[in-house]
């Protein structure tokens, strides 16, 4: 490929990883673009997004680094200081405290359509190429470069292409990167509830045989997660307001006594999803691309934005060197670290889901003291959440 009007890094995929990783890039003096299908709506402080992240503080710090953070926490996003997590069968209770932790906050709860207007709003003046409605339809590489051909006939040579397309992604299927799926057979019902008690800007979650149900802080709000096969997501989905206000109330154990829906429901499907490898040639994969992951802990998006961390902290060290950072030896490495983290995390999500999600006597013996041990020793609890947070 010649390398007139190459590009560094091209980046597939416009939302919040992917756009995150394209602005980490331009950060560094890359010439980069992004491609994406559909440009993101404006954010509006008046219809509040569904769509939620619980968001750690690593990835707070790589945002502010990228000069979005500022204008993200500004506009709508609400600090968590305590977690309470148990199960509905009894037994101890899981507790993190941000004043035990030493700690402003554990994290914050922020909209996805908030995060993608702030991120495409940096993108243009930091040089990024924005193009936009397009899609990927044909791709070739060699040892130097890829090649990328959209759908309106466009091409773009670059050094680098990076996969950010999600779950589904095509950059993925051209490279010939295979992935291994595993689908729960649940959904996630979200919707926004006022309770009767206060939220206390606390994350709540309580394990039930049905799945996690979570109450995030959203203001006097909540942000629910109600994790339920696929049959009984369909079935409350279907309930009157009324009816769907009981049981959720009743599935919560009344923990912040009545609560009320004051938003639409939806719900999406549940699945783990790890790419084989991370790395083929010159394409990468980053984010949903890469990895889908259990909700129960909300490491999804912080996941997908440790990738980008990973691969501009890659980028400086070989800049630092006078080194070439698309050399295959540092891909590789990335991608083994990353890969690790990644699937290490997927498979813990999943073994808590099938520990907790079950009836069966031996599992419901042991969860309940296995969250209150961990709960009684402030150093275990330490860890898990500096593990949970990036730190």
């Amino acid at each position: 490929m010649s390398r007139r009007n190459r590009l560094d890094a091209v980046v597939v995929g416009g939302g919040v990883v992917g756009a995150a990783c394209a602005l980490a890039l331009a950060r560094q003096d890359l010439r980069v673009a992004l491609v994406e299908g559909r440009e993101p709506a404006p954010w509006s402080a008046a219809t509040p997004d569904l769509r939620v992240y619980a968001f750690a503080p690593d990835n707070a710090a790589l945002l502010d680094d990228l000069g979005a953070w500022m204008s993200v926490r500004d506009a709508r996003a609400f600090a968590y200081r305590r977690m309470r997590v148990w199960d509905a069968a009894g037994g101890g209770e899981l507790a993190f405290d941000a004043d035990a932790l030493g700690r402003a906050q554990l994290g914050w709860i922020v909209e996805n359509n908030l995060l993608l207007d702030r991120l495409w709003s940096a993108l243009a003046p930091a040089g990024v190429q924005i193009v936009c409605p397009a899609r990927v339809a044909g791709m070739e590489q060699d040892e130097v470069g890829v090649r990328l051909t959209l759908d309106d006939g466009t091409r773009l040579d670059a050094n680098i292409a990076i996969a950010a397309d999600g779950a589904d992604s095509t950059l993925r299927e051209r490279a010939g990167l295979e992935v291994s799926a595993h689908d729960y057979a649940q959904r996630g019902v979200v919707a926004f509830v006022e309770t009767e008690a206060p939220n206390e800007a606390t994350a709540w979650q309580r394990f039930l045989p049905s799945g996690p149900l979570a109450f995030l802080p959203f203001g006097k709000q909540s942000s629910i997660v109600w994790t339920l096969p696929n049959d009984e997501a369909a079935r409350v989905l279907a309930l009157d307001e009324q009816a769907f206000n009981r049981e959720l109330t009743a599935a919560f154990g009344a923990r912040l006594g009545e609560v009320r829906v004051v938003s639409q429901r939806a719900a999406f499907p549940l699945r783990r999803q790890l790419a084989k490898a991370y790395v083929a040639g010159r394409v990468l994969l980053v984010g949903d691309a890469a990895h889908v992951v259990h909700p129960l802990a909300g490491q999804g998006v912080n996941l997908g934005l440790r990738d980008v961390a990973g691969l501009r902290d890659a980028v400086v060290d070989a800049k630092s060197r006078r080194a070439d950072w698309t050399s295959p030896h540092r891909l590789a490495r990335w991608a083994r670290t990353r890969r690790s983290e990644n699937a290490a995390a997927a498979y813990t999500f999943d073994g808590i889901n099938k520990l907790f999600s079950t009836n069966e006597m031996h599992a419901t013996l042991l969860r309940g003291p296995l969250l209150g041990l961990a709960g009684k020793l402030p150093p275990l609890a330490d860890l898990l959440w500096r593990r949970a947070s990036g730190l």
